[in-house]
């Protein structure tokens, strides 16, 4: 028992984590992995919660598709920065 809350405990943190790095970094792409990485640690939590349908379409949807399409969308835009 005590065991499972430890684990969601920690899951929360990285998912807060995760977050708050999606958020603060500057560069398109790590803030998509940042996302993917959060959307998989929720399919997890999901898991735990004992909702394995809603876990695996979160993994399949949050997780595999959507950083998909992000990531062919940021390499198929021209990257440039503004010098200050």
């Amino acid at each position: 028992m005590i065991f499972a809350a430890l684990l969601q405990l920690l899951l929360l943190i990285a998912l807060m984590v995760s977050a708050y790095l999606a958020i603060k970094f500057k560069d398109l792409l790590n803030c998509v992995i940042a996302l993917g990485i959060f959307s998989f640690l929720l399919s997890l939590e999901f898991y735990i919660l004992q909702a394995p349908d809603v876990a695996i379409a979160e993994a399949g949807i949050g997780a595999g598709l959507t950083t998909a399409i992000f990531i062919l969308a940021i390499r198929s835009t021209s990257r440039w920065e503004v010098e200050e």
